[in-house]
């Protein structure tokens, strides 16, 4: 049976973990990019290649999981027994956060090549479904702070 300090520890892992969560779509600005100035350039789509962009790995999923395995495994025996699980629980909840946290921030992505105005080609790598752009489309760059994004 879970005792509540496991189940409260659960909980609160889950709401930091998704708290730290943050979108690459071009359509999303963080706090920071509100009121800063960007360099507005347009083109033409070429090419929109689905990607996969991988999940954080901050560390949250690992402590989180190491001390939800910590506290389920010393649940197993008495004495001896009961802190080898905990150290054993610990490692293998470890192991297991850190998987869960990547899976649940990986996001499906695409890779936009896109013509400037000049002719100049690039690609960009941003959060999003390949379908909200189309070759030959005409879309608007947006670059400044070390980032770049294209929108409609």
């Amino acid at each position: 049976m879970l005792r509540p300090i496991t189940i409260f520890v659960a909980a609160l892992a889950l709401t930091l973990g998704a708290g730290c969560a943050s979108s690459k779509r071009g359509d999303v600005y963080s706090r920071d990019d509100a009121r800063r100035v960007q360099q507005v350039e347009y083109g033409t789509v070429v090419e929109v290649r689905p990607v996969q962009i991988e999940g954080t790995q901050s560390g949250i999923g690992s402590v989180a999981g190491g001390v939800i395995g910590g506290i389920a495994g010393s649940s197993v025996g008495d004495g001896t027994g009961s802190a080898l699980g905990a150290a054993v629980g610990a490692v293998v909840g470890g192991l297991f956060g850190t998987a869960a946290e990547e899976a649940g921030t990986r996001a499906q992505g695409m890779e936009i090549t896109v013509r400037d105005e000049k002719g100049k080609v690039f690609a960009i790598v941003q959060e999003g479904n390949p379908d909200e752009f189309a070759p030959n489309q005409q879309v608007r760059i947006l670059r400044g702070y070390g980032e770049t994004r294209v929108t409609n």
